[in-house]
Order: C-alpha cells, then sequence, then structure tokens
C-alpha cells in the first residue's frame, strides 16, 4: 500500500502539471512555451515513477526513461534553433 507522502507528492506534481499548461497556454513569448513544455515533460516523468512508485510495477520506470530523452532532446533542439537566431 502507497504511503501518504506518494500520494501527497502526486497531488503537487500534478498541481505543477497544471500550472504549466496554463503557462504553455498563455505564454507570452517562445521561450516560454518551451520551458513550459520542458516542465510539462518533467512532472509527466515525475508522476509515472510516483506510479510507479505506488504500484510496484518496474515498467512504468522504462516509459519515464524515455520521455525523459525526448523532452531532453526537444529542449536541446530548441536551444540549437534560439542559438542559431540569435546569430544572424
Amino acid at each position: 500500500m502507497p504511503s501518504d507522502a506518494v500520494f501527497a507528492a502526486l497531488v503537487i506534481v500534478s498541481a505543477a502539471l497544471l500550472i504549466s499548461f496554463i503557462r504553455l497556454v498563455r505564454g507570452p513569448t517562445l521561450p516560454d512555451r518551451v520551458v513550459a513544455v520542458d516542465l510539462i515533460g518533467t512532472s509527466s516523468v515525475a508522476l509515472i515513477v510516483l506510479g510507479a512508485a505506488a504500484s510496484g510495477e518496474r515498467a512504468f520506470l522504462d516509459a519515464a526513461m524515455v520521455i525523459a530523452l525526448v523532452a531532453f532532446l526537444g529542449t536541446i533542439a530548441y536551444a540549437g534553433f534560439a542559438r542559431k537566431e540569435n546569430r544572424e
């Protein structure tokens, strides 16, 4: 049976996910939206890891690792794009 701390962490991470969705929609600039997408990816990974801790299913950790790597690559791709735009 999962502890109360896991449930509390699930609620807090879910609130962070909701707030980052609001930032994604409201913007106002592209970097704000990119940071929001990165936070959504990180929060999703945290939710999956907490779900794995609550259920005891280790297979969820593989999915969390894949999502973390894809989110990291997306952030790196945006950083390269922003760097290229600033040079010109």
